[in-house]
Parts: structure tokens; sequence; C-alpha cells
């Protein structure tokens, strides 16, 4: 029996996540929240051989999640789901531990296939999405500028591109503001722009942003 614990900000989601899982005679939730600091203590508690997680909660984005459960013993294995079908954040979210990256848009054959693929050991990441990392391997950085960017570097850059203010992503990150202004220069060095109009730019265009 695969035990699996569904993290989700958005209760319906939510809820019709852990029917669907339910419904299947070899998979159980037995816990679920929609908060990432809530999954690490319930993993604790329960320790799941899967958490379903949302890369957009509240409280911790997708890789500081994926991080933090990653740190626990005996450690779950971590599928995420996100509304950015994206090879820039599903690279980075395997690097930080992840074991699966499934867009939330994808049917729910493929996301019961994910959760069993990865229960058993195995690591999971959508056709598309993997064919865009595969392609990605060998190209020039100018082909994936972002991919210059720390992660610490890209979390603040997605913030800001949002419209979040240095406080509000101090805030969030659990930074100073001037630690976050440290970043956001650097971001623009890297990346050759000049101020946030051009990163809210550069990250719809490079589809780093988007309804979560």
């Amino acid at each position: 029996m695969i035990r699996a614990i569904i993290v989700d900000d958005h209760a319906v989601v939510r809820a019709g996540l852990c029917r669907l899982l339910d419904a299947e005679a070899d998979i159980k939730v037995v816990a679920q929240t929609g908060l990432a600091h809530d999954a690490v203590k319930l993993c604790r508690q329960h320790k799941p051989d899967v958490v379903v997680l949302d890369y957009g909660l509240p409280d911790l984005d997708g890789l500081e999640a994926t991080r933090q459960l990653g740190e626990l013993d005996p450690k779950p294995r971590v599928l995420v789901l996100t509304m950015h079908a994206n090879e820039e954040y599903a690279t980075r979210v395997v690097r930080a531990g992840a074991t699966g990256f499934v867009p939330k848009a994808a049917p729910a054959d493929e996301l019961l296939a994910a959760v069993r693929k990865v229960a058993g050991g195995g690591v999971y990441v959508s056709a598309a999405i993997m064919e865009k990392m595969v392609s990605r391997i060998g190209q020039a950085t100018a082909d994936a500028p972002e991919a210059v960017l720390s992660n610490r570097e890209h979390q603040v850059l997605t913030r800001l591109a949002r419209g979040m203010t240095t406080k509000e992503v101090a805030t969030a990150l659990h930074l100073s503001p001037s630690t976050v202004e440290t970043y956001r220069s650097r971001i623009l060095e890297k990346l050759s722009l000049r101020n946030n109009s051009d990163i809210t730019r550069f990250a719809i265009r490079r589809g780093l942003i988007g309804p979560e």
C-alpha cells in the first residue's frame, strides 16, 4: 500500500486529489494540508511513501519545501505538481531532491502513474517537459539565460516579477531587505536587465511566472 500526503493550499484541489488517490486500491492518503511547514510535521508523524506537493504554497515554494522534506528520516519521495509546465522548474526541483514533476494540467491517469513510479523508487517527469530538459543539455546559456541564476536568485526573480516589493520578498523568503536588493542586483547583472519591469517581461517571456 502506497501511503501518501497531499499538500496544496487550494482546498478544492486538495479534496479532488485526495478522492482521486483514495479511489485506488493500492494508494491511501494518510494526511493532507495546505502548508509546507505542516507537511514536514505530518511526514514526521505518518512517515508517508510519497508527498504530492504543490509548488506554489503560501509559506514555502517548491524548492525550499522539497529541500526540507529531503532532510527527514525516513525521507519521503516528493512528487511536485505545478501550473508551470516549464523545464526550468523541473530541473531545479529535481536537483533539490524531488523524484517527480507533473503539471497540474496532466490527466488523472498520468498523476496516478507518477505516484506509483516515484513510490517504487523511480523518477517521473512528464514526457513533454522531459523532452525540453534533454534538449537543454549542451545548449548555450543564451538559449536558457535563467539557468545562470542560483536557486535563491530564481526565487527572488519570480517574486519580483509578480510585483512583490523588496520588503514582501524579504518576508516571504526570510531574508533582510538589503539581502534581497543584493540578489536583485545580481539578477539584473546576470540577465542584462535594467529594472523590475524588465524582470517581469523576462519572466513572462521565459514562462517562469503564471497563475498558481
